[in-house]
């Protein structure tokens, strides 16, 4: 079974992108896939500092966050806008995850991406910074990604998205996301 890691660039206990991973994780499972949703606040990291790295290597969460993600065999990404980039979390995240040399942590991964947003571009300035990272990783990001605008009202007292159009965005993303992956397992398999 095709394995997704899915993850929120928020640790904030009411973020409107840990609503979307939640979401997120339920698509797949309901595409047939397998899906483990992660919390980065289980994952706490200094800022990164190159001298600290040098002084006390990477931190043992960044080493247990990449063995997961070593573990599966796609990403969805569920990423806040901050100032027109990814948030503070999950480029520090990154970074420190970029840092362990002894097996590349994206390289080869397949990664969707998604964004929830209260303003009217649904955090799309965002996705293009988180985009140009993963890939220079070596991670396959698709081309499809799903955006929720004004999301402080497209979630239902469920936390289901409220839009029928939306949930069908998000189901394809899935889709799309398990066969990608699935594919690219199958050609890293030895014949």
């Amino acid at each position: 079974m095709t394995r997704i890691l899915c993850l929120a660039g928020s640790a904030r206990r009411d973020s409107l992108n840990r609503k979307l991973a939640r979401l997120a994780a339920e698509a797949i499972r309901e595409a047939g896939g397998e899906a483990t949703l992660v919390d980065l606040g289980e994952y706490p990291l200094p800022i990164y500092h190159g001298d600290l790295e040098a002084e006390q290597g990477v931190p043992g969460p960044a080493r247990e966050l990449a063995a997961l993600i070593r573990a599966h065999d796609g990403l969805i990404f569920a990423s806040p806008e901050n100032n027109a980039s990814v948030s503070s979390l999950l480029k520090n995240t990154i970074d420190w995850l970029s840092r362990i040399r002894d097996a590349e942590v994206f390289s080869g991964k397949v990664a969707a991406l998604t964004a929830a947003s209260t303003g009217a571009f649904g955090g799309v300035r965002g996705l293009v910074h988180l985009r140009a990272m993963l890939n220079t990783l070596g991670c396959e990001v698709i081309a499809s990604q799903f955006l929720v605008p004004r999301a402080q009202q497209a979630f239902d007292a469920d936390g289901q998205l409220a839009d029928a159009r939306g949930r069908e965005q998000l189901a394809v993303l899935a889709r799309r996301l398990l066969r990608v992956a699935a594919a690219l397992s199958d050609q890293s398999r030895p014949v």
